[in-house]
């Protein structure tokens, strides 16, 4: 009896990429309207006399800030280091890209304490404070969830799973996400004032 040839292999199925790339839109979406609010209220506020925003006591530690934004830059180039690693299987390089990675995120996210420190914002006794700790607050949760996200990716690829990559690639396209929050969340509060 003479057998057919196999069939083609089943085209890989990308659930964790495309999860992730569902989750990035969700997440733009909702930081996309807390920034609509944002510049509402804000507009509000100054269009009445005598309306403040920020209150003048609230100093913006402009050197941190910018910090954050170009550690974002960093963040990128060792994201995508960590999937250009992987495809060819360089292990450690894989391994030294995901902790770099983790190590300059975890700066971002003292960075971002630091700011805390110095501008002092009151939570209750004005909009923008309340604005201001929605805003950052929401984007820490983003930055612990992307050092997270960077942990399980270094335990699942270095712990023997080299054969998937999509994680390393659906981690880099979340960390281009946060850093695009980043970006509109400088601009907005921290630049714009």
């Amino acid at each position: 009896m003479i057998a057919l040839p196999a069939g083609p292999a089943p085209a890989p199925r990308r659930q964790l990429l495309v999860g992730t790339a569902l989750a990035c839109a969700a997440g733009a979406t909702l930081y996309g309207g807390m920034l609509a609010l944002y510049l509402r209220f804000r507009q509000r506020t100054l269009g009445q006399p005598e309306g403040v925003w920020r209150p003048e006591a609230n100093i913006v530690p402009e050197v941190a800030t910018n910090n954050m934004l170009i550690s974002f830059v960093a963040i990128f180039v060792f994201a995508q280091w960590a999937v250009y690693a992987a495809r060819r299987d360089h292990r450690a390089y894989t391994g030294l890209a995901l902790g770099l990675t983790a190590l300059i995120a975890l700066a971002v996210i003292n960075a971002q304490a630091f700011v805390y420190d110095r501008m002092a914002v009151a939570l209750r006794e004005s909009t923008f404070g309340t604005f201001f700790y929605v805003l950052t607050g929401t984007f820490l949760v983003l930055m612990v969830a992307g050092v997270v996200f960077t942990l399980v990716t270094a335990f699942r690829y270095l712990g023997g799973r080299t054969h998937d990559r999509e994680i390393l690639a659906a981690h880099a396209l979340y960390w281009y996400f946060v850093g695009v929050v980043f970006a509109a969340l400088w601009f907005v509060v921290y630049v714009t004032k």
